[in-house]
């Protein structure tokens, strides 16, 4: 009783906060599309803020401020969303707006709206729609009015449920210039499906700021300190991943190999090898990674379970050209990243790890 109580509050608040966020939309729309500040000057919103207040005494979080980022928000937006048709109405030349007319659509005039596929747009309103307005107003603030990066960091607010604080942290740690960029092989050694998914689990460089490393260190320091982070080190590596082992013991032949870390990611279902080194890459460093990756396909991997197993080097230093022609040289999946030790990272991110249950559904019966 007491859960599905709590579960209906949970869907009264979204919904309240979805009705807030359309009308906050209708609002910046209409402060732009009827050009308000234009036709009469800036000090007009200071009477669209009194009016608002009189005709709804209620209202809360209308002020000049928040008119601001309604407009904004707007602006932002406007180009992938269309949520309402467009105002229509008559406009007085008096130095006021009637409040009634703000966020009231006559229907008669369809919203522009990029040309994007349908199923795209909805989401992408959807996903508008569902975060909290303190979320949508640190966005604002720190995307500069960049679209793409802005609707990215929407994505992943509501695909990892972050808390406002978290999403702050994540802006101020370059996340958006860093995801997807490692360089790999994604698209031609695994299927279409999810090669794009696997690219996207990738950065480059990898954030290790969290590992307190300052002074000289060796591999197994900076293996040690990552494992010693390791809620850190899973975030930062991306959502879904689980932590199967350190230096994995795997027996090839007569002889045991030993992968410097084992991980298996939940949203692609697949084994996850990570090689760290602290040098500059070179072509050998491909050639074991990706006969880890093979010896994991036949020894870990379980059919019609697993997806192929993907590599991962991460290194200190690498050329570009260097890495790219490593990688077609190899058949086998594989990602080369650089790492940095010098940018801040949040001390607690919530949301992103697997839970004990996702994990215990997936992972059972690794062999030792």
């Amino acid at each position: 009783m007491s859960s599905r109580y709590r579960r209906s509050q949970i869907k009264a608040a979204v919904k309240v906060n979805e009705e807030m966020l359309r009308f906050y939309w209708e609002l910046g729309r209409d402060i732009v599309e009827m050009r308000i500040e234009e036709r009469w000057g800036e000090k007009v919103i200071d009477n669209v803020v009194i009016d608002l207040k009189q005709e709804i005494p209620n209202i809360s979080g209308i002020s000049r401020r928040n008119v601001y980022y309604c407009k904004q928000m707007y602006l932002l937006y406007n180009q992938y969303v269309g949520v309402v048709p467009q105002v229509v109405a008559q406009l007085n030349e008096k130095n006021t707006i009637p409040a009634s007319s703000i966020g009231k659509s006559s229907g008669n005039v369809p919203q522009v709206v990029a040309q994007i596929p349908n199923e795209i747009a909805t989401r992408i309103s959807n996903d508008i729609f569902s975060v909290p307005w303190g979320h949508h107003r640190f966005i604002i603030d720190k995307v500069k009015g960049d679209a793409e990066k802005a609707l990215f960091f929407i994505r992943q607010t509501v695909e990892n449920g972050w808390s406002r604080n978290v999403l702050l942290n994540f802006l101020d740690t370059d996340l958006y210039e860093r995801q997807g960029k490692a360089l790999t092989n994604f698209n031609r050694t695994l299927p279409d499906e999810t090669s794009d998914l696997a690219q996207e689990l990738t950065k480059d460089p990898y954030d290790f700021a969290f590992t307190g490393i300052t002074g000289r260190y060796n591999e197994r320091l900076l293996k040690d300190a990552l494992l010693n982070n390791i809620t850190q080190f899973m975030v930062e590596l991306g959502t879904g991943f689980a932590y199967v082992g350190k230096e994995y013991r795997i027996q090839v032949g007569e002889r045991e190999q030993f992968m410097d870390l084992l991980f298996y990611n939940l949203n692609l279902s697949c084994y996850v090898v990570v090689e760290v080194k602290i040098g500059k890459f070179e072509f050998a460093d491909v050639g074991q990674l990706g006969g880890y990756v093979v010896s994991c396909n036949h020894i870990l991997r379980k059919e019609g379970r697993d997806n192929p197993t993907i590599g991962l080097l991460i290194c200190k230093e690498k050329d570009r050209i260097q890495a790219q022609y490593a990688l077609e040289s190899s058949s086998q999946p594989l990602g080369i990243s650089e790492y940095e030790l010098e940018k801040f990272y949040p001390e607690k991110i919530e949301g992103t790890i697997p839970t004990i249950k996702e994990i215990e559904e997936k992972l059972k019966d690794f062999p030792g």
